[in-house]
């Protein structure tokens, strides 16, 4: 399965991953994750997530992705660089 990123893992529950503004939007499609999840932009962007059930928001600060609910980003005009912390 291709990922929609790249990834570097920063310690055992941190990474950061890139997504590149070039990408199709139908690659970013909804999921959900074995885990809870806080995503936090690295730079500012214009990008959004979206949580089900939810209305799409601008990725700023701190974002808690609980675990198995379906969510998925909305692409920017940029590049985004999240910093995604895993928490077991």
């Amino acid at each position: 399965m291709n990922l929609p990123f790249t990834e570097k893992k920063i310690s055992q529950n941190v990474f950061i991953r890139n997504f590149s503004s070039e990408i199709d939007s139908g690659e970013l499609y909804w999921h959900r994750d074995g885990e809870d999840r806080l995503v936090e932009s690295v730079y500012e962007t214009d990008w959004m997530i979206q949580l089900d059930n939810q209305l799409p928001i601008k990725i700023e600060g701190e974002i808690f992705i609980p675990k198995g609910v379906y969510h998925r980003l909305i692409k920017g005009s940029n590049d985004l660089q999240i910093r995604l912390t895993k928490l077991f």
